[in-house]
């Protein structure tokens, strides 16, 4: 691993601010441009940059959880035939991301080169800073518009409608100070916490980031006990945000980054959570958990000296199907089809009983359907005052 200063690739030991006081610290973003639908200036950088088909390409990494977002955006948005991608090795070595075939990568299929280092030299010969994912690349000017995630994915979201018959707007004008309220809160103690406690240098500062993240986490339990998403019953751009940390939390984080006081496994609404993201239309083929814990055990040498990638854990991200048995009540007095799916389910939930985990001990039958807990939740959400 290492950066790059004045155009030369230099190791770790020249990034002086990288750790304060043992507390890790993450540079900013270089590039900020924005594509705009009709090239117009965005929120930052410069303008010039219009939203066309096959103008634009993705530089991504299955394993890092920045990159994953974008990943899921342009699935999501159906962009695939917009914006182009190429995805780098999961193995991060002395020289940074490369793309090496043998190690997963798709190659470099627009610029030809061996190493995303080269590809922001395309863009800056001098350029000094982290060589990071994602990054979003303009082939017809030939250099980085946009190397922040979290603006990368607004561009995904809204940008390019005029190539997309999908509609969905994960970042409605409505909810906007809720969503960006969740994400900052979500982006420091949790996305960015988890590195926070993996990579700090004293005890004072693990624990500090230890105990913020464990302290969100269980807040997030108590949101989802009372609703379906984090920015209400709207999947939004706040859920996409927290999924990529949520899918490596039991893989990774718990073990390497030593965020061990619980599993996401261990809180039944989050689980529940994770899993009905998780069965969102394409979502399930951007996670790639092989080359995620390639990537952490094998590359991240300074925590794991030996590079040995652990078997385990298992992960089953389907939903647990469970049934659950009749207690007196047959039918949901209110009639139609609901968040779930099902038609008028089980009355018992519109009698008082709360979601998430009492919900799971529930035991409870539709007649002879097997109900997943993760919609059964979503349906007592809708039901419980």
């Amino acid at each position: 691993m290492g950066l790059l200063i004045d155009g030369v690739w230099r190791d770790d030991s020249y990034d002086k601010a990288r750790f304060q006081n043992g507390r890790f610290v993450r540079p900013a973003t270089r590039y900020r441009n924005f594509v705009t639908s009709d090239g117009s200036p965005g929120p930052s950088g410069e303008g010039g940059f219009p939203a066309e088909k096959g103008r634009y390409h993705l530089y991504v990494s299955y394993a890092c959880p920045w990159a994953h977002r974008t990943i899921i955006f342009r699935r999501l948005k159906e962009l695939e035939g917009t914006v182009s991608m190429s995805v780098v090795s999961w193995h991060m070595g002395d020289q940074g991301w490369t793309f090496d075939r043998g190690e997963g990568s798709s190659g470099d299929e627009v610029n030809g080169k061996a190493k995303l280092s080269e590809i922001y030299l395309l863009a800056d010969e001098r350029y000094t800073g982290r060589v990071s994912v994602p990054v979003l690349w303009d082939k017809q000017r030939k250099t980085i518009v946009n190397n922040e995630s979290s603006e990368i994915i607004r561009m995904l979201n809204s940008s390019f409608e005029a190539f997309t018959n999908e509609r969905t707007d994960y970042y409605p004008q409505e909810l906007r100070v809720d969503i960006d309220r969740v994400n900052e809160l979500v982006y420091t103690t949790v996305n960015n916490g988890v590195y926070r406690t993996g990579f700090a240098t004293s005890q004072e500062a693990y624990e500090e980031a230890f105990r913020s993240l464990f302290k969100t986490l269980d807040e997030l339990e108590n949101k989802l006990s009372q609703q379906r998403y984090l920015a209400g019953n709207r999947l939004t751009e706040a859920d996409w945000r927290l999924f990529p940390t949520l899918i490596r939390f039991d893989a990774v984080y718990v073990g390497h980054f030593k965020c061990n006081l619980r599993r996401i496994a261990d809180y039944p609404n989050l689980s529940n959570y994770l899993r009905d993201l998780y069965q969102v239309p394409g979502v399930a083929e951007t996670v790639k958990i092989d080359h995620i814990k390639r990537h952490y055990y094998g590359s991240q040498r300074k925590l794991n000296p030996t590079g040995i990638v652990p078997l385990g854990p298992v992960l089953d991200f389907k939903p647990a199907q469970k049934l659950f048995r009749r207690r007196g009540i047959d039918h949901c007095p209110h009639a139609g089809d609901h968040v779930c799916g099902k038609p008028a389910l089980v009355g018992v939930l519109a009698h008082g009983l709360l979601v998430g985990r009492d919900v799971e001990a529930v035991d409870l039958v539709v007649g002879d359907v097997a109900l997943d807990p993760l919609n059964l939740r979503a349906h007592a959400t809708q039901h419980v005052a």
